[in-house]
């Protein structure tokens, strides 16, 4: 599939530079894959299209402030961005500028040295452990907002505001955005009309925000990334499926992690890249906002909803001007 296929034209004006408030007061619009239909309503009306036969997946993982401001020895200034851990004192990260092998990196309170680099990925090795580092980046490090956003809100509050209100193991450096609709209250409310919830694991990385440079999808090679379910949770999803019960997914992370288990996968990592016509073999429905044109996330939604009436569910979204990417609007792909 071509690359170019993926792509649309987006308004600047309708990129969200700030989420709504409150949260479930952002758009939703409702597509119906089999119905070839498209609603528009509000996102906290979808407990109205919730049943007790539906079970929610969520995406607990925490964002940290990933992005950090050093000097190298001579003095230049270098902005990093991690993006994984690969072990108790080594990162892969993103530098800017690009740096030789050996250079030493100058942070507030500890350093680092590249010990590998390959094309845009640099791996770093610090002289502080996995936990420590996270805990300094938490007085020194900033909120890593995508490029495409210009917010001038204050760190404190961006923390707060790029993070989805169940938010709990830390690891993330980017959202798992299509959770931001989601308030305490309203899955309180999910929860009482007799939806199972569960939560799962995916560290957001590269492999989900990292764009597509290859002329065709097949060519394009996904970053893995860290995920997991514990037994418990595994257990349940899977009666649940045996039951008949409809799999909802929130974002393209939960729908990876979902579908990479059921493709297999038994390690901790996935690189699973969904596109058509991928045929999907644990997830139902999904929730998920409206994406970056020739992203792999567009991938896997033409995959879940038909590149014909997602293409068309595009256009509705433009002409009603929704809000797009991170902190926008949503949709949620059904039928």
């Amino acid at each position: 599939m071509k690359t170019k296929l993926l792509d649309y034209y987006l308004p600047p004006e309708l990129i969200a530079n700030y989420p709504v408030s409150p949260r479930d007061h952002s758009k939703l619009m409702l597509i119906n894959k089999t119905k070839k239909t498209i609603e528009h309503r509000h996102f906290y009306d979808i407990v109205d299209h919730l049943t007790t036969n539906d079970v929610l997946v969520l995406n607990n993982t925490k964002v940290f402030p990933a992005r950090a401001f050093a000097k190298k020895e001579t003095g230049g200034k270098v902005e990093i961005l991690l993006n994984k851990s690969v072990g108790d004192f080594k990162w892969e990260a993103l530098c800017k500028p690009g740096l030789k092998v050996n250079s030493k990196i100058i942070f507030d309170g500890f350093e680092a040295i590249v010990i590998e680099r390959t094309d845009e990925l640099h791996l770093l090795k610090f002289n502080i452990v996995k936990d420590e580092l996270v805990e300094m980046l938490q007085k020194t490090g900033v909120t890593p907002l995508p490029p495409y956003i210009k917010n001038a809100d204050p760190e404190t509050e961006l923390r707060a505001k790029y993070q989805t209100t169940y938010a709990k193991n830390i690891g993330s450096v980017a959202a798992p955005t299509a959770g931001f609709h989601f308030t305490d209250e309203l899955l309180d409310k999910i929860k009482a009309k007799g939806v199972q919830i569960e939560y799962i694991t995916l560290h957001v990385g590269l492999g989900t925000f990292a764009s597509i440079k290859a002329d065709s999808l097949e060519s394009h090679i996904m970053h893995s990334e860290y995920f997991s379910v514990n037994d418990e949770t595994l257990e349940r999803l899977n009666k649940a499926k045996i039951d008949g019960k409809r799999i909802v997914a929130v974002g393209s992370t939960s729908t990876r992690v979902l579908e990479s288990i059921a493709s297999g996968n038994k390690t901790n990592s996935t690189n699973i890249f969904i596109y058509p016509p991928y045929k999907f073999k644990f997830v139902d429905a999904m929730i998920t906002n409206f994406h970056l044109p020739k992203s792999t996330l567009m991938a896997l939604v033409y995959a879940l909803g038909g590149i014909d009436l997602i293409k068309k569910a595009y256009k509705e979204a433009i002409k009603n001007k929704y809000r797009f990417y991170s902190f926008g609007d949503s949709m949620m792909i059904s039928g």
